[in-house]
């Protein structure tokens, strides 16, 4: 009885965090901080999914919170990559 409404409260404080951190990626004074912004964004994105999975009783949403993980993942590598040497992909040079 009191479960769904810890859940409630707990996707609630999640929403209120994924606002605050497009707050940070829009004033964040780095790269750097928009990167942690963006990656923070997908790890809540997955505890959303995860809060709203135990709430409605399902498993039906496992893929889609490791689909977002994984997305999560490569957009901060990609991210990560691209402040290192300034491009993502690499092209090879025909000599």
């Amino acid at each position: 009885m009191i479960l769904p409404i810890v859940l409630s409260i707990g996707l609630l404080l999640y929403s209120i965090s994924i606002f605050l951190y497009l707050y940070r990626i829009l004033k964040g004074p780095t790269t750097s901080d928009k990167v942690v912004a963006l990656d923070s964004i997908g790890m809540n994105l997955v505890a959303i999914v995860a809060l709203l999975s135990m709430l409605l009783d399902t498993s039906a949403y496992l893929d889609v919170i490791l689909l977002i993980a994984l997305l999560a993942f490569i957009g901060t590598v990609s991210f990560a990559k691209f402040i290192e040497k300034g491009k993502v992909i690499e092209r090879e040079r025909d000599n």
